[in-house]
């Protein structure tokens, strides 16, 4: 069985019966979510790509903000995409979003919409759940038109709560095979300087999120002093 397969079926067994809470309970302990999606500003016919989309959740939230730009997403989960379909035509956003399954490692995934490039990329608390998550970012940077945006949120490394805070959390999250990378920002420092790009990286409640963007200038980056 492939690395692939292997965490196609473990990513359905888990969300086997989470998908049907899965918004409902997140949206308590996923935060910087909005802060992504508020900060995407895609231009009027942009095409904008989130690499592991779950329930469609933050999909649906962009369409809404951003009716003249078209969203597509990438999940290896069939179980989460079955949700996601209905999320998706119950907000009656079928027309803009397109959904699609493949493994967010793959550079070649997204070019299943006939698409090469994406305007804004993005990974929303995915990261830590993918195995080969350094892949993931350069598949998302290979998408990335010369002038476009990447941006993730993920855990951070909880350095502003107390240690049995942060130890209890940690252990909750392997239960779900979640995984906050301590490398995280080292990674993207080196992608960004291997693809002539700046990166803007900042701790989000204490240093239990962190927020990142990436572009190829200072203008187009988070600055947490200007927000």
């Amino acid at each position: 069985m492939s690395a692939t397969v292997e965490t196609a079926h473990l990513m359905d067994a888990i969300y086997r019966n989470q998908r049907h809470f899965y918004d409902l309970t997140r949206k308590y302990y996923l935060l910087g979510r909005d802060l992504l999606i508020e900060r995407l500003t895609p231009a009027p016919g942009a095409l904008v790509l989130e690499l592991g989309c779950g329930t469609g959740r933050n999909l649906i939230a962009a369409a809404r903000r951003y009716p003249q730009a078209q969203f597509f997403g990438i999940d290896i989960s069939t179980r989460m995409l079955e949700t996601a379909r209905r999320n998706i035509e119950r907000a009656g956003l079928s027309e803009r979003i397109s959904l699609a399954q493949g493994d967010a490692s793959d550079p070649k995934a997204a070019l299943v919409f006939g698409h090469d490039q994406y305007d804004r990329v993005f990974y929303s608390y995915t990261l830590s759940m993918i195995p080969v998550w350094q892949d993931a970012l350069a598949a998302g940077i290979a998408r990335l038109t010369p002038e476009g945006r990447l941006s993730v949120v993920d855990f951070g490394q909880q350095d502003g709560l107390p240690v049995p805070v942060r130890d209890i959390l940690f252990a909750w999250l392997r239960l779900f095979h979640v995984v906050p990378r301590a490398q995280l920002q080292d990674v993207l420092a080196d992608l960004a300087s291997g693809n002539e790009r700046l990166l803007s990286a900042t701790s989000l409640y204490r240093g239990y999120a962190v927020y990142a963007e990436m572009a190829a200038s200072p203008e187009r980056l988070y600055s947490p002093a200007t927000k």
